[in-house]
């Protein structure tokens, strides 16, 4: 069974900055790729950005340009630093990571207050 915790979620101001982190644990086989999907109020869960191993990443339109995906492989830890934040990012985040299967965190919150 594989575990992922996030962290880093919060209250910001808009045009402010958060860092979530993912850490995965346990029985994990050849990752292909982690990343991150948000849900908002009322809303359909929607991709944000996901990452290889071997460090290709792959951004929503939405997001491009202002929020940066990274890994430690060795720590099987993956980051979503976000910048420039906008109310319309208020959702709940939540990691995966695709293996022989998909495992998903229990979400951490981002509010952006206007």
């Amino acid at each position: 069974q594989v575990q992922l915790v996030e962290s880093g979620g919060g209250l910001v101001q808009a045009g402010g900055s958060l860092r979530l982190s993912c850490a995965a644990s346990g029985s994990i086989f050849s990752i292909n790729f982690m990343g991150w999907y948000r849900q908002a109020p009322g809303k359909q869960r929607e991709f944000v950005a996901r990452i290889t191993t071997g460090n290709s990443t792959y951004y929503a339109g939405s997001v491009k340009g202002r929020f940066t995906i990274s890994r430690d492989n060795a720590k099987n830890t993956v980051y979503l630093q976000m910048n420039g934040l906008k109310p319309e990012d208020t959702a709940v985040y939540y990691c995966y990571l695709a293996s022989r299967s998909t495992y998903w965190g229990q979400g951490t919150q981002v509010t952006v207050s206007s």
